[in-house]
């Protein structure tokens, strides 16, 4: 097991993971496996009570749906543990990327077919029963264990997704962070399907459409969004936090850094994010013409790797003027 012996040294390719990134590893695993086995109960518990409700379908799916991401996670954080090699001089953490578009893929795939299924029965105003079923001779109506299934499943996604959404931070995985955030929202897929349910008993047929309708527009926004960010980076967009809300603040810093010594004029890097860790490549212009040594040159570059354990592997070009050619954008702060 990954992190379990402290002495044991954990890698993402030929980056040493700190102690706090190595726990963070662990403790993800670890809750990741407790998610898969959440799961694997909880959807053989709505299984069970699926009856003929859309809305019910429609979670049961969406359960299935949810274990793409932690199995893509685990498998993505064995693969990257391997070592560059001449066929892939840059590592496999491109792995975790891949492991994102086809999970976000799936999520599309299926919340898009679903809304369309519903829509279907919507409209063609097929009305969904819910039978019952004998206890100790009293008839109970099976739409009371749906909903019961619901409340129970409801509440422990919520606490993993927080849970793992700061795990994620630590360790700059959107993947994992793709899977708190369909768990954080799990109770919206539960309570629209109990509404769904409770709607059949009351008569309104169009309810439980409506409710599918609902958890199936919610399966196609993380398919659609998680396909958006995925693309995107492997696309090499430029370097974002691990939830893709605003450029990571890392470029500012290696510029400002590099700007700041005294055989510099100017600098600037773009970082090209691998999966975990990055790849940068920051061109300087040496100050009066001078060029500077090599010891100069390998002192900033171990600088720039010891300000964050996710700069893998970190050029300094030394050049005349910046290429504009390679720095699209405004040079203002510092930021492309």
């Amino acid at each position: 097991m990954i992190g379990t012996n402290s002495t044991q040294t954990v890698r993402f390719g030929h980056t040493e993971l700190p102690p706090e990134q190595q726990e963070a590893l662990r403790k993800a695993r670890k809750y990741e496996w407790i998610t898969i086995a959440f799961l694997a109960a909880s959807t053989a518990l709505v299984y069970a009570v699926l009856g003929n409700s859309q809305a019910m379908k429609a979670a049961w799916v969406e359960d299935l749906l949810s274990f793409l991401p932690p199995l893509s996670f685990l498998l993505a954080a064995r693969v990257i543990r391997k070592r560059p090699s001449e066929d892939h001089p840059y590592g496999y953490h491109r792995a975790v990327g891949i492991a994102h578009v086809v999970a976000a893929v799936a999520l599309t795939v299926m919340g898009a077919y679903l809304i369309v299924d519903s829509a279907i029965g919507l409209l063609s105003a097929e009305h969904p029963t819910i039978g019952g079923f004998n206890f100790f001779g009293q008839t109970i109506w099976l739409g009371w264990l749906m909903i019961t299934a619901m409340v129970l499943t409801a509440g422990p996604p919520i606490w993993l997704g927080r849970v793992k959404m700061k795990l994620a931070e630590k360790l700059h995985d959107k993947v994992l962070y793709a899977d708190a955030d369909m768990n954080k929202a799990d109770w919206m897929t539960a309570a629209a399907a109990a509404v769904g349910v409770a709607g059949i008993g009351l008569g309104w047929w169009w309810a439980d459409y409506a409710a599918a309708i609902l958890i199936s527009g919610s399966i196609l926004h993380d398919g659609i969004r998680n396909t958006r960010g995925a693309v995107s980076a492997l696309m090499d967009k430029r370097a974002m936090t691990y939830d893709d809300d605003a450029p990571h603040p890392l470029a500012r810093r290696l510029d400002a850094y590099l700007r700041g010594l005294p055989w510099t004029r100017e600098a600037r890097s773009r970082i090209r994010d691998e999966g975990h860790v990055f790849h940068v490549e920051s061109f300087v212009v040496p100050a009066a013409g001078s060029m500077p040594s090599l010891e100069q040159l390998e002192q900033a570059r171990e600088a720039c790797i010891a300000m964050d354990w996710k700069v893998q592997d970190m050029v300094i070009v030394p050049v005349a003027e910046l290429p504009s050619e390679f720095l699209p954008g405004p040079t203002t702060g510092g930021e492309r």
